[in-house]
């Protein structure tokens, strides 16, 4: 059996809005999604909202946000709460034709229906073939008569997942190893009620960095939004998320969502389960982060900045501009920006820093005439740096000789201090080409006056 032996892909993503949506469920939803977009075909979302009890609308509404985030359109939209007539209407045929019952039961809780729809099982053995699996064989014996419908208006979910794939068209079902033992439930009822059996695909198994299975309660599966607030990037997050049980066949590891579309196959599925590693998707964000357009990376940049640092004096776009190669440099995602901001990185590109005249000093020295001698010399030859030509490499030209004469941490950390206030802060040639010469200049005579005590 191959993947493409359907003449028209449809392939579906089911989530359940019992909870919000967490960032595992992105990887079963873009596997449908890329197969259904590489073979023109059509990609369902279908929201399992049966559980009436645990079910709501703001769930529903958090998952269609995540997709949104992340670009995967949908080609059809259903509810299977606006579909319980249709499941009346196979549970009652399956009833007519002997191939379910209604079974009363022993209530276990007070309030609890006493009566339920079973299948009626055929007791056989079940085999089917799986693209990444291979072949299995169930034995449905085991099973018994399993409860398909708690009674005409509340169908559950092996039931009507079936109806719905049947009657939606699905050519292929693609979602997690955890799914494989629903499998033969759901062939049966195909059977039962006259339905094509869909290509399956059970994908690997996500691992936690203990190599356990990812569980809701692990701190890696965090509800999806969480990262779009962290400033990761939605490209970042599908190409993480894609290579997280998934394998190209090539060296290449950074993907648009685009040649996602082209790459992917289901033969290149893994099996062995697959390690969801953060300081990976650090890695891939930044490098998303990276091919970004300046005025993208500004505007994110923008977005993320503290907004206290946007109200200081000298705060204005074209110096945003100015700081953005260094700032990119040091983030792995866009939501570091706020951490730096309140960490004080940042506020000194905008405002005159406050400075601690021990913290001018390099390590143990304390020679407060040294430091002064290597302040105005420093101060000297920046300032013979003509205005035009104030660039980082030719700051740094001017000092290098010097510094490396007297003590590299003796000449740049007093000034690397005096353009910050900060014990960190990019190297002091950078600083300066952003701050400007006049900037620059003032801001060593501040440090000069109080190494003085002036």
């Amino acid at each position: 059996m191959t993947s493409t032996k359907h003449a028209a892909v449809v392939t579906r993503f089911a989530p359940s809005p019992t909870g919000k949506f967490h960032v595992g469920g992105i990887r079963s939803a873009l596997y449908n999604y890329l197969f259904a977009r590489k073979h023109g075909g059509t990609y369902i979302l279908r929201c399992e909202d049966t559980d009436r009890v645990r079910s709501k609308k703001e769930y529903e509404e958090y998952f269609l946000d995540v997709f949104r985030w992340l670009g995967l359109e949908h080609d059809a939209y259903y509810r299977q709460s606006d579909r319980t007539a249709l499941y009346r209407d196979y549970l009652e045929k399956l009833i007519a034709a002997d191939k379910a019952y209604l079974s009363k039961e022993e209530p276990k809780e007070v309030g609890q229906r006493s009566e339920v729809i079973r299948f009626r099982n055929p007791n056989k053995k079940v085999p089917f073939h799986d693209e990444v699996l291979g072949d299995i064989i169930f034995d449905t014996e085991e099973l018994g008569d399993f409860v398909i419908a708690r009674d005409f208006e509340n169908p559950l979910y092996h039931f009507t997942v079936v109806v719905d794939d049947h009657e939606m068209g699905v050519t292929h079902v693609i979602r997690g190893q955890e799914h494989v033992s629903n499998t033969p439930r759901q062939i049966l009822i195909q059977e039962a009620i006259g339905a094509k059996r869909p290509i399956y695909a059970h994908g690997s198994v996500i691992l936690n960095e203990a190599r356990a299975k990812l569980s809701k309660r692990d701190p890696l599966v965090r509800p999806a939004l969480e990262y779009q607030e962290d400033g990761y990037l939605p490209a970042a997050m599908l190409n993480f998320m894609a290579l997280l049980g998934w394998n190209p066949g090539t060296e290449q590891e950074i993907f648009t969502l685009s040649e996602l579309v082209d790459s992917f196959s289901l033969e290149r599925m893994q099996k062995p389960g697959a390690v969801f590693n953060p300081e990976k998707l650090e890695w891939i964000n930044k490098e998303h982060i990276k091919r970004l357009s300046r005025d993208e990376q500004a505007a994110h940049f923008e977005s993320f900045l503290a907004p206290e640092i946007k109200t200081l004096p000298g705060y204005e776009k074209t110096k945003l501009l100015k700081i953005l190669p260094t700032v990119i440099e040091r983030i792995s995602h866009f939501g570091e920006i706020t951490s730096l901001s309140a960490a004080g990185e940042l506020s000194y590109y905008f405002a005159e820093p406050t400075y601690e005249k021990e913290r001018l000093f390099w390590k143990d020295e304390r020679d407060s005439t040294k430091l002064l001698e290597r302040l105005v010399k420093t101060k000297t030859l920046i300032g013979g740096v003509k205005d035009g030509d104030f660039t980082r490499e030719n700051v740094k030209n001017a000092l290098w000789e010097y510094a490396n004469g007297e003590g590299r941490g003796q000449v740049l950390w007093p000034l690397r201090y005096a353009l910050s206030g900060m014990e960190k802060s990019p190297d002091p040639f950078q600083l300066a080409e952003i701050l400007g010469k006049d900037k620059t200049l003032e801001r060593i005579d501040r440090a000069i006056a109080i190494t003085h005590g002036t």
